[in-house]
């Protein structure tokens, strides 16, 4: 999304008398205003212009309007694309891994199904959006191992409860991955790699505006012939655009879209096992969001914007030859999504460093599904088409000066399959003092929908439809402060999160004909997050560190020591520590980074049994390096850029992040990127 900013409001405009007060009160405390970019301003003047702003000290997620990074009340990351980047990072999954209080876990080789797991909540409880448009399927789940670093200009990562912003998913938080938009003179970039086990990756750009126009245009691919010794090829491909443009003073419109490709050769079972030669996944999504944006007088903004999201995907395993014909020798399957959404949205300067949104949002999904299998009892075919209507109702209030900042927030959604369910959020921010920092508070309320399997037939099995959201409660409070002369800052965060109403499958319904889902479990994390990170001499340093305890509370079906859930014990492949150190410098114009990444011991299952048996995954260490030795021609309006050379797991680990799953070893990748000089990449 792009935001823009006006200049300072003009006095004279009256606040409810309560709200007044209040925030005269927060004003003492606060001192001096601040102003808020963007949509959420509050601070208008009609004869002010809407311009672009840069993002930079800003965060744009969890809220309806973007906010001071100091103001946000829950730990947010902020990851930028530029250096991802020049740190050779080329997959959003691999930037993930670097974030405290998240868990990765990809099934053995790249573009293998990948599982992130945010503060020790299941996968399916992030919300995932690209340019704020959700790419979760129904029910929460996106597999991000195919999505790239090529055209990303930041990924911002808040935790805790976003679901009084964005409904359904955000349980745990909200991953937001936004795109590169254009600046300036028009700018051509070109990165190219290669490495071993077949890897490849190639990317080129294309940006430039001014402050009425401005447009970003990428091409990406990436690829590799994987790890294992046939059958494991990978490709992902993505083209993207965006275009924004101010045709007067009060007015803004932007469309971006996204195409997107991708395959997975796998040769495995479900336990590891080389068992097959020509099995894949695939899948193709696109995407595209319109926002347009006016002025309304000195206190009002409205905006609106549609948003759409389509995926075709599924698997195709055909026989491996003539005389394959035992078992189920063959399967394949097909799932068609489609969502649109229209959100309107009211932004109102109640007073200078109070901002009032509400608004409203209609989803509408359709899922299309479709599997035939052939086996030496005979072939077996599905065929599903369903869909939903959802309406949601929101309300925030934020307010910020250099002290003090709050965030309260509400949204009541109305949905034709489960019904209406209401979650909330708060938080506080203020500068305690300047030994202490500042100290953040934040609770909230987060579900997540089921998904549509689970509530209606199908061919296999009885949905449910009197399931209800599962649901999180989550508080946390964390302080931050400068160290170091301000040439560094560190950070620490303490978290409780509740997971309730989780739904489970059973094989044995309770009767004959009974549904075989029901909201039956419960679980709970806790933990620590620590960053820290400084700039010493011409070298930057930082180190992050998780602690995560979580317990199963109720197992719910679950029975057994090899059951998913056992009650007591910890959630499976969630480590109890973690911890992440970098560095990164420069001797003459030679650039060097190297990172050390380290997971401890953590639960899982072995499924090449049955019953499945409990095991314990090692701890590991991922160390990894490299370097660009800079680059320019043709002279003033010419190239820049550098050769690249990197190497991952240095020192070639062997470990798994999920039982009987190699992860990949040692991978050395030299490469070039070069842009026209003057540009960023």
């Amino acid at each position: 999304m792009r935001y823009a900013c006006e200049g300072r409001a003009t006095p004279g405009g009256i606040a409810p008398k309560r709200l007044q007060r209040l925030w005269t009160l927060l004003g003492i405390l606060a001192g001096p205003a601040v102003g808020f970019p963007a949509t959420g301003q509050g601070q208008l003047r009609p004869g002010e212009p809407i311009r672009p702003i840069e993002l930079e000290g800003f965060v744009v997620t969890g809220a309806p309007f973007p906010r001071p990074l100091g103001a946000a009340t829950s730990h947010v990351t902020i990851l930028t694309g530029e250096e991802l980047r020049s740190r050779g990072v080329s997959r959003v999954v691999d930037a993930l891994r670097e974030i405290p209080g998240m868990v990765v876990v990809q099934m053995g080789s790249w573009g293998g199904v990948t599982s992130v797991f945010l503060r020790g909540a299941e996968s399916d409880h992030m919300k995932v959006l690209v340019d704020g448009v959700e790419v979760n399927q129904v029910g929460g789940a996106y597999d991000l191992s195919g999505l790239l670093t090529a055209d990303v200009e930041r990924i911002e990562v808040v935790r805790g409860p976003a679901s009084a912003m964005y409904g359904s998913d955000a349980m745990a938080g909200v991953v937001h991955v936004i795109t590169r938009r254009g600046k300036g003179a028009p700018r051509t970039s070109l990165d190219l790699r290669a490495g071993g086990y077949g890897r490849r990756e190639a990317s080129l750009g294309l940006s430039g505006g001014d402050a009425v126009f401005a447009y970003s245009l990428s091409a990406a691919q990436a690829a590799a012939d994987g790890i294992l010794p046939f059958n494991n090829r990978f490709r992902s491909t993505g083209l993207s655009g965006t275009a924004s443009f101010l045709p007067d003073p009060g007015t803004r419109v932007e469309v971006t879209g996204r195409l997107g490709e991708r395959v997975f050769h796998f040769p495995t079972d479900g336990a590891g096992n080389l068992v097959d030669r020509n099995a894949y996944t695939f899948g193709k999504e696109n995407l595209i969001s319109l926002e347009a944006e006016r002025v309304l007088g000195p206190r009002f903004r409205f905006q609106v914007a549609f948003r759409g999201y389509g995926w075709n995907g599924g698997t195709d395993d055909a026989p491996d030859s003539p005389s394959d014909t035992l078992g189920v020798y063959a399967f394949s399957s097909l799932d068609a999504l489609q969502r649109k959404s229209l959100d309107l949205r009211t932004h109102w300067t109640v007073a200078p460093r109070l901002l009032v949104s509400f608004g409203t949002e209609w989803d509408e999904v359709d899922q299309r599904s479709v599997s035939e299998s052939r086996s030496q009892w005979g072939p077996s075919f599905s065929t599903t088409h369903l869909g939903r209507m959802n309406r949601g109702y929101y309300a925030h209030l934020l307010g910020a000066g250099p002290q003090v900042a709050g965030h309260l927030g509400a949204r009541w959604e109305d949905d034709e399959r489960y019904g209406s369910f209401f979650t909330w959020q708060a938080g506080l921010s203020f500068q305690a003092s300047e030994k202490v920092g500042r100290i953040r508070l934040n609770a909230g309320k987060g579900m997540k929908e089921p998904t549509f399997f689970e509530t209606a037939n199908t061919a296999y099995t009885v949905g449910n439809p009197d399931l209800r959201p599962e649901q999180s409660q989550v508080w946390e409070t964390g302080v931050e402060r400068a160290i170091l002369d301000g040439r560094g800052k560190v950070s620490l965060s303490w978290f409780h999160q509740e997971l309730r109403d989780l739904i489970q499958y059973t094989f044995s319904p309770p009767s004959p004909g009974a549904p075989n889902y029901y909201n039956v479990a419960k679980a709970r994390s806790r933990g620590v997050e620590f960053t820290g990170q400084a700039t010493l001499g011409g070298t930057a340093i930082s180190g992050a560190y998780t602690l995560l305890d979580t317990e199963v509370l109720d197992a719910g079906f679950d029975e057994g020591v090899g059951a998913i859930f056992v009650k007591g014990e910890p959630l499976i492949r969630r480590p109890r520590h973690q911890a992440g150190f970098s560095l990164s410098g420069g001797f003459g114009r030679v650039r060097w980074h190297g990172d050390l990444r380290w997971v401890g011991e953590r639960k899982d299952r072995d499924f090449g049994t049955w019953p499945a048996s409990p095991v314990t995954l090692e701890s590991y260490s991922v160390v990894g390096a490299g370097l660009e030795i800079p680059l320019r021609a043709g002279g003033k309006g010419g190239w820049e850029g550098g050769l690249t050379l990197k190497v991952e797991n240095l020192l070639d680990a062997g470990y798994e992040e999920s039982k009987g799953f190699a992860a990949p070893g040692r991978v050395l990748l030299v490469g070039v990127r070069l842009q026209e000089a003057g540009g960023r990449r």
